[in-house]
């Protein structure tokens, strides 16, 4: 018998405090010599002993790459909410790498075993039982109902859920009996024994146990990871085998030990072996020529089961609940997703398809992570599927499973911030570039460098601020650089410096087909003049070539204004930017009426010069404006500015509205209808920003952002409460000469039309028939 489970290996390591780091330095031991677990016993009673918990916090903290797990944690000692917290706040700590396994423990509270000082067989599994629905339900930040576990021995009535953990935690379950065995079954991840306490047959027994109770309950047995404790000592001569004491059954040279294991690998299922060992020269011997000549072994059989035609690991027969190991099952990677997690997925996507490359990576609705992938900044999402890829090839195998899968919905994600949705959905894939976010000097004489699609800005800046370089990227340092760099990037540097994307030198892109390329004036120059404006409709855009200029300290000034006179205020305001020297880029904030206050205009400029008389000077004319209530001007750094995001997951929620336009200078009409449109209630968030200046000397069809003879975009943000729409269209459209795509949430002929010239359009259906003839590329401003 074989689950199709993964082989994996972890040392047991007693957690002794004398000397304090001894456990310590077996564990980070264990990590070098490339196990993929350690564990400890948890025995909190015991004075010559460190606090398990304690001990796995550390040592996640001293180590990069292995997984922790107590063996097993004393649950009558460690209360399972509390427990829970402490396994999701250290998997989250050690970036995924904290498994749970539990024991029923003989330390069980008098009075929760009502009046006796133990509690019996069959109470234990119940109280394990609720323990462990306790643990789960505090983990599922995604389920909204009321969480109530009314226990006999564990009572939960409407306790907060979460956090949830960095990865989908296992709970393994170390027992023996029978009753203990079919709540593996029910509820559990894996059975972990110990080898030393087994008698003959008894795993074979406990596979069938286990098995029948996972298919009465509606489970596959193969999501059930079967463990095993061993321990032994390498000799130079061959020992009794399997038929030599329990306590050491292992006993004799490594190739005996391999003959072994493999009998219980491919015979009993295990697939993964603890070995409990606090020498440190049997942990390197067993890590060196034990574990890479058991996986060659295992391997080698299964390749030659599959090869003869022998059972596959998946043929579970109802009977028994196990694959048939007759012929040699056929091993399948990893391990299965639970029942619980299968159950929250979405119609239409082919789960079992998805890439092995990509496998490792794919979170599904009912995954730990998924609560902090499924929406944008903005946006409240539930897609079906989120696949984040590491490399071009994953995001190839990503297209192929996508195109595979033709009627879901389909978003790219670069960071998640844009303001107008669509890399989220529902029911549908998200391909999430966020662990693509490398960033290199490729040549420092030109300013010349390579950033990955998944980075955001404020990492850009930081990576470029060392070198005196910053790069024109937006008013948001959250924002993913993937996203700006194919649309345009209208940012604080945009007057003297241009767009984001006047700066691309070259830009690597997968197509519909998976295809590979790099696109640059000479290479593909079609698909560069595309990806420049209208990427999101062309392909995913991986890697770009920056040429980034030199930039020192800046001026950034904040001003608060009374705009009493809105419309007065909006005309003076764009008059000074306009006439100013191109050194200065400004931004407007406005919001909607206040009850018996003035309304407000907020006013962000950043002007490049280091010479505090400059930056004066340069403010000064629209200091006259109106009446200052509030102001700091400020000496600062590029960086500085746009680290203005956190690093918490986005959470955004609902259908938000936003509004785009592009516009020459402002006109007496245009600020009165803003006035009006802003009195209207239409909008909490409206905002002017520069997009002329540098954006001037570059023709109009050198790339496919189109608008370049506009001074200003606008954008709004609201509902459909707010009828911001219908008031955007009734009072701002008129005035408008264009769109900015990156702040439009609706989608149609219209939209499409504002944003792109007709020429521009008819050239990029011309390269979409082309490379998208398909329109796998369609949740954007679809051009079709």
């Amino acid at each position: 018998m074989h689950y199709g489970h993964d082989l994996q290996f972890g040392t047991f390591i007693t957690p002794r405090n004398d000397p304090p780091q001894a456990a310590v330095r077996l564990a980070e031991l264990s990590e070098a010599s490339g196990y993929d677990l350690v564990t400890f016993q948890d025995h909190p009673y015991q004075p010559a002993f460190h606090d398990t918990q304690t001990l796995l916090t550390w040592v996640a903290a001293r180590t990069e790459r292995i997984h922790v797990a107590a063996n097993v944690a004393n649950v009558p000692l460690r209360p399972p909410a509390v427990l829970a917290r402490a396994a999701a706040s250290l998997d989250l700590l050690s970036g995924g790498r904290f498994d749970l396994a539990l024991g029923a423990g003989g330390f069980w509270d008098p009075i929760a075993a009502m009046g006796g000082p133990h509690l019996t067989a069959g109470q234990a599994v119940t109280a394990l039982g609720e323990a462990i629905d306790v643990i789960r339900g505090t983990w599922d930040v995604d389920e909204h109902a009321r969480f109530v576990v009314d226990g006999t021995y564990h009572h939960v009535n409407g306790a907060k859920r979460g956090p949830a953990p960095a990865h989908n935690i296992p709970i393994w379950i170390g027992a023996l009996k029978p009753r203990m065995l079919r709540l593996i079954g029910r509820k559990g991840d894996g059975w972990l024994p110990s080898y030393g306490y087994l008698q003959p047959g008894d795993l074979g027994r406990g596979n069938r146990t286990i098995d029948e109770a996972a298919l009465a309950a509606g489970r596959d047995p193969r999501e059930i990871r079967r463990l095993l404790n061993i321990n032994g000592r390498f000799t130079s001569g061959r020992a009794g085998g399997a038929g030599a004491s329990r306590g050491n059954a292992f006993d004799g040279p490594a190739e005996q030990w391999v003959e072994q294991m493999l009998a219980l690998v491919l015979d009993e299922g295990i697939g993964t072996f603890i070995l409990a060992s606090d020498d440190p020269g049997t942990i390197v011997h067993f890590a060196e020529e034990v574990a890479p000549a058991l996986r060659e072994a295992v391997a080698r059989e299964l390749a030659s089961a599959a090869a003869s035609g022998g059972p596959d690991a998946s043929d579970v027969s109802a009977g028994d609940g196990r694959a048939d190991a007759a012929g040699g099952p056929i091993a399948t990677a990893g391990q299965l997703r639970s029942t619980a997690v299968r159950s929250k997925r979405r119609d239409g996507i082919d789960y079992d398809a998805v890439p092995p490359s990509l496998a490792a990576h794919a979170i599904e609705p009912g995954d730990a992570g998924y609560s902090r992938v499924k929406s944008t900044y903005m946006r409240g999402g539930s897609p079906g599927l989120v696949l984040q890829a590491g490399t071009p090839e994953e995001v190839a195998d990503a297209l192929a499973f996508v195109r595979a899968n033709p009627d879901v919905p389909f978003g790219v994600r670069s960071g998640g911030h844009g303001i107008s949705g669509r890399s989220t959905n529902d029911g549908g894939i998200v391909l999430d570039l966020s662990r693509m976010n490398a960033m290199e000097v490729l040549d420092e004489s030109r300013r010349l460098v390579r950033i990955e699609a998944g980075a955001r800005w404020m990492d850009v800046a930081a990576f470029l601020s060392p070198h005196g370089w910053a790069l024109s990227s937006g008013d948001y340092g959250g924002v993913g650089v993937g996203g700006l760099a194919t649309a345009g990037g209208i940012g604080w540097l945009v007057r003297e410096h241009g767009l984001t994307i006047d700066h691309v030198r070259a830009v690597e892109l997968v197509l519909a087909d998976g295809s590979i390329v790099r696109a640059d004036a000479t290479q593909h120059p079609d698909l560069f003049w595309a990806v420049r404006g209208a990427g999101a409709n062309i392909g995913v855009a991986t890697a770009f070539e920056f040429e980034v200029d030199e930039i020192g300290e800046i001026g950034f000034a904040q001003l608060a204004f009374d705009a009493s006179d809105t419309a007065a205020f909006l005309q003076a305001w764009g008059d000074w930017l306009v006439d100013s020297p191109r050194d200065v880029t400004s931004a407007l904030l406005m919001g909607g009426p206040r009850p018996g206050q003035p309304p407000i205009a907020q006013v962000m400029a950043v002007i490049d010069s280091a010479d505090p008389d400059t930056i004066i000077a340069r403010l000064q004319p629209l200091a006259e404006a109106a009446p200052l209530v509030g102001q700091q001007v400020s000496l600062t750094t590029y960086e500085a500015v746009i680290s203005n995001a956190s690093d918490q997951a986005h959470a955004g929620q609902g259908e938000p509205t936003a509004k785009s336009g592009l516009v020459g200078r402002i006109t007496p009409e245009f600020a009165r209808d803003t006035a009006r449109f802003l009195e209207s209630g239409a909008t909490p968030f409206f905002q002017i920003r520069s997009a002329g200046g540098a954006v001037h000397d570059v023709p109009a069809d050198a790339t496919a952002y189109g608008h370049r003879d506009v001074e200003f975009s606008v954008s709004a943000i609201g509902s459909t409460r707010n009828r911001t729409s219908e008031l955007w269209k009734q009072l701002m459209a008129p005035h408008m000469s264009g769109a900015y795509l990156s702040f439009e949430t609706e989608q149609g002929r219209e939209q499409l039309e504002a944003a792109f010239p007709p020429a521009t359009l008819a050239r990029l259906r011309e390269i979409k028939r082309r490379v998208d003839p398909d329109n796998l590329f369609r949740d954007n401003a679809n051009i079709v």
